[in-house]
């Protein structure tokens, strides 16, 4: 039979759908995951650990339970990538950093468990910076990677090569980790959707303050689904919230969910960066967008300061000079230099600076929820910036100035909200613009389902990037 999209560009419910009534084979489909992958890796670099010998056995386990008819889960047979600081069972977990030292992790992460017990065909891991501390996906350990929409741009990060291999088509699911925008930024840099969940939603292993794992797509249906597998409990989170029956199925409730929403319109951060204008007028658009499907928008006043923003930096800076303490010379030598003088700069605070560089996390908690507690939703700019050139480290390239571009996302962590980025419209250049749309905490639902009325309205969306041998090669 003929198929609408080549097989690696299909979502996972039609997947499902296909396997159910054994139209497709997951063998096929990831054959064409695979056979995509190498017209694009080869320049992209997004991926860690590509073995396809084993994606096609776990392809060949996943025909032989859906010829049965008894599938592991509402993801079997779908092909995933997993981020390379999300530990996969037997499978060195270097943090994007030759630093590290490489040894086989004993268990799978809680995210990676999930995919595992539900049948996923995990692909390949996905490149990221070192520690995840970039906004880029520049790294010691991994190759460099790169933008689909050009290939001279990062992908940002930390999930960078998550945000790659959605955006270049490698699979209709993928696994991020966001601390400070590491979801958001490369979803909204290269014109994908994400959802960093309410902190706790999806289990992880570390936790940490502030920290989410989410899913990565082309389209909100694919998150959406991929969410009732990725936020079932597991113990070994310590902020895991208390098990919640949430019918992801659900999300799509079309256009009419704006109506009679009440939205906060958040232009500027209050801090770092400036907007730039093309993406500030593609918001405003946004908004117009959600007046004209029944919603209330009113604009909002920047709650973020710079004080703000220095506090967590500096906090931030001590805990990555703390590690580096640890590390052999030899080792600490290999960590990226702009991380090496960005975690040192640290090294002359007293106990005092430290303290009340950590106060400011709850300041911006207590900030952002306050200035969100008048409305349904609050809809920004992902980043005030474009994507920067591939191998800046950060879109101000300056370890002293590392956080300039994190004023709209970095607050949904510490207040542990959920926050989505959507894509809102291009620039004269057509590179993406990211919409960020945060809700209330625990309405990760919710916020799906606002983003997918959004993506019903938004309009007409331009063609994804080719690989090299079929489009224009950007690299210099």
């Amino acid at each position: 039979m003929s198929y609408p999209r080549a097989l690696h560009e299909w979502s996972a419910p039609a997947l499902i759908g296909a396997y159910r009534r054994r139209e497709l084979s997951p063998l096929e489909v990831t054959q064409s995951v695979l056979g995509h992958i190498e017209r694009w890796e080869h320049r992209l670099q997004a991926l860690y650990l590509l073995r396809p010998e084993l994606a096609l056995e776990q392809a060949r386990a996943s025909e032989t339970r859906w010829l049965r008819g008894a599938p592991l889960g509402p993801l079997d047979g779908v092909p995933v990538t997993i981020k390379d600081n999300i530990a996969t069972r037997g499978d060195p977990t270097p943090l994007g950093t030759a630093a590290v030292e490489l040894m086989p992790a004993t268990a799978d992460a809680p995210p990676a468990a999930r995919v595992r017990e539900s049948g996923g065909v995990i692909i390949a891991k996905t490149t990221m910076p070192d520690y995840g501390m970039l906004s880029s996906g520049l790294s010691s350990f991994h190759p460099l990677a790169r933008n689909p929409w050009d290939l001279r741009l990062t992908p940002g990060g930390s999930s960078a090569g998550a945000g790659a291999a959605a955006a270049a088509g490698y699979g209709p699911l993928h696994i991020g980790t966001d601390i400070g925008g590491s979801l958001r930024l490369p979803a909204g840099w290269c014109g994908i959707f994400t959802l960093k969940p309410s902190l706790g939603r999806v289990p992880i292993d570390p936790p940490y303050m502030g920290r989410a794992a989410g899913p990565m797509t082309r389209e909100v249906v694919d998150a959406a689904w991929f969410m009732q597998v990725l936020a079932r409990a597991d113990a070994r989170d310590s902020m895991n919230l208390p098990p919640q029956q949430i019918d992801w199925e659900t999300f799509d409730q079309g256009a009419d969910r704006l109506k009679g929403l009440r939205i906060g319109l958040l232009l500027e951060a209050g801090c770092g960066l400036p907007v730039d204008p093309e993406i500030r007028a593609a918001v405003a658009q946004a908004a117009r967008l959600f007046e004209n499907a029944g919603a209330t928008v009113l604009p909002m006043k920047p709650f973020m300061t710079q004080a703000m923003l220095d506090g967590m930096d500096h906090f931030w800076r001590m805990r990555c000079h703390v590690d580096m303490k640890a590390l052999p010379s030899a080792r600490k030598a290999q960590v990226l230099p702009y991380i090496r003088e960005w975690g040192d700069s640290a090294a002359s605070m007293n106990g005092e600076a430290v303290f009340r560089a950590f106060s400011q996390f709850h300041e911006t908690r207590v900030r952002t929820v306050a200035a969100c507690a008048a409305f349904d939703y609050v809809i920004s700019p992902t980043s005030p910036v474009t994507a920067a050139p591939a191998d800046h480290a950060s879109p101000t390239n300056d370890p002293m100035r590392p956080l300039e571009h994190i004023g709209f996302t970095v607050p949904f962590n510490m207040s542990e909200q959920p926050a989505s980025s959507i894509n809102c419209g291009y620039t004269r250049a057509g590179l993406p613009i990211g919409l960020q749309i945060a809700g209330r905490r625990f309405d990760d639902l919710g916020v799906l389902q606002v983003s997918r009325a959004f993506e019903l309205i938004r309009g007409e969306q331009r063609p994804w990037p080719q690989p090299p041998s079929e489009a224009v090669d950007h690299v210099d």
